[in-house]
């Protein structure tokens, strides 16, 4: 089975979150993208950490419930970050979102350039949606 690149699957419509920005406009950049997290970029676009949906949760209940500061991106995201290349194969990174201990692998990659530039973002979902796809061509073939 031929399943192409990652660049052929990944999305490029995803949230741009700056390092700056308020947890709570991060926030709501991800939910108007519907995403479950995101990379974090420099002005340059280049990739600096990423950030999910559950510290925007714990942050944002902090600040709505209890009255408390009101963070920044830079002060919650992550800077341990996988990437994938817009050439790797989705069946290596499928294996990779499988192996050893899944919880603690993420959801979703950013995918960077070869100056660690941000061109996109893939998700277990889109590696499904290929894989489901191929399996369509298969019992289908054209």
């Amino acid at each position: 089975m031929e399943a192409g690149s990652i660049r052929e699957y990944m999305s490029t419509d995803f949230a741009i979150i700056t390092p700056e920005m308020p947890v709570v406009e991060a926030s709501a950049k991800l939910i108007q993208k519907a995403m479950l997290g995101g990379p974090v970029v420099n002005e340059n676009r280049e990739l600096v950490g990423w950030i999910s949906e559950q510290e925007c949760l714990q942050v944002t209940i902090q600040v709505v419930y209890h009255n408390q500061r009101i963070a920044n991106v830079r002060d919650i995201m992550r800077t341990d970050v996988l990437t994938v290349s817009p050439t790797d194969h989705p069946l290596e990174l499928a294996r990779q979102m499988l192996s050893s201990k899944p919880n603690e692998k993420p959801k979703s990659y950013p995918v960077v350039d070869s100056q660690r530039r941000v061109i996109g973002v893939i998700t277990r979902r889109h590696i499904l949606k290929m894989l489901l796809n191929k399996m369509a061509e298969l019992s289908h073939p054209g």
